[in-house]
């Protein structure tokens, strides 16, 4: 069995050369597409739309309003520039709920979408889980927080086949990413946990309340000095 551990070292060791080589790249490079795009094209073509034509293109987090930064925080993961990629008290609520038998929360950081969205597949098999991780530590380790929230804000599905928030403000807004208001920023990241059923044209009584308690966390939070904690990588007290 010598020869199949010798392949499995080989095989280990290329998957992390590989994974590493490209996590470096994107700290410098825009992604050209992500694996979720590249699976919206084949689930469309499935379908027999050929038509299908996915809106993606890269804005620089110079060019992002920072409604638009804080926004998807407040609304996804209030604890981005201080935790490690994983956040454990939500870790720990969730399993907790699951105990009890209650609903399944999301407890996924922006820093373990990332990895998902750039990466792999929709899914909660334990391979896609572990190779998450796996990511997300990675991207931690080799990104600033300032680079995984302006991926996150250029790869996150603000629609169906709208991803990133500059064709997204451009769609339902017509303006250019720098110019959402806070309104504007908050309705956008309402509809992140489920782009294709929640309607920024066209908002549900669920999402417009949604929008409501995002600005009051974005009110809590601090605004511009929370930014400016994720500009300066987290290290900020808090």
């Amino acid at each position: 069995m010598r020869w199949l551990r010798r392949a499995l070292l080989w095989v280990g060791g290329g998957f992390f050369v590989t994974t590493l080589v490209a996590v470096l790249l994107l700290r410098f490079i825009a992604p050209l597409t992500t694996s979720f795009i590249v699976g919206s094209y084949i689930t469309a073509w499935r379908h027999g739309d050929t038509a299908y034509h996915a809106r993606y293109h890269w804005t620089p987090y110079s060019d992002i309003s920072r409604h638009a930064k804080l926004a998807v925080i407040a609304s996804e993961d209030q604890k981005f520039a201080f935790h490690p990629g994983f956040d454990f008290d939500s870790i720990d609520r969730a399993m907790k709920d699951r105990e009890r038998g209650k609903r399944l929360r999301g407890a996924s950081t922006i820093s373990q979408q990332v990895a998902k969205n750039l990466f792999l597949w929709s899914g909660q098999s334990f391979v896609r889980k572990g190779l998450e991780a796996y990511l997300t530590l990675l991207i931690e380790l080799c990104w600033s927080k300032q680079r995984i929230l302006e991926i996150y804000l250029n790869v996150a599905e603000f629609g169906p086949g709208i991803y990133g928030v500059g064709p997204a403000a451009e769609e339902y807004f017509h303006k250019s990413a720098s110019r959402l208001t806070q309104s504007e920023a908050a309705l956008l990241a309402g509809v992140l946990p489920a782009p294709s059923r929640l309607h920024v044209t066209a908002p549900s009584a669920y999402l417009l309340g949604r929008r409501a308690w995002i600005i009051a966390q974005m009110n809590r939070l601090g605004g511009e000095a929370y930014i400016r904690s994720v500009d300066s990588n987290g290290a900020v007290d808090r």
